[in-house]
């Protein structure tokens, strides 16, 4: 990290964090408020009471799935305009010659 990071205050899960990062102070809150909320999600998913360590760790593989998910849609999505993009090309090559 340089110069130009900036300390953030942010509360998870009922935990207050100090993050030093590069990032805007809004995105980093934003980043919090969004794992405090999955975690949340986590903990009114299970029926029994959980460690605040295993709610973390189930959020995380959670939002490792939403981002997976992600990542798969996009690489699909990219690969379907590359396919048409080369198609038009062809047409246009076919009509050119």
């Amino acid at each position: 990290m340089d110069d130009n990071d900036s300390f953030v205050r942010v509360t998870i899960f009922g935990q207050d964090y100090t993050v030093k990062a590069p990032a805007d102070s809004t995105y980093i809150q934003s980043i919090a408020t969004f794992v405090d909320e999955k975690m949340r999600e986590v903990q009114k998913g299970l029926s029994d009471p959980q460690s605040t360590t295993r709610i973390a760790m189930l959020a995380a593989m959670n939002i490792a799935d939403e981002y997976f998910a992600m990542r798969n849609d996009k690489e699909k999505f990219s690969s379907d305009i590359e396919g048409k993009v080369q198609s038009i090309i062809e047409l246009v090559d076919e009509e050119l010659n």
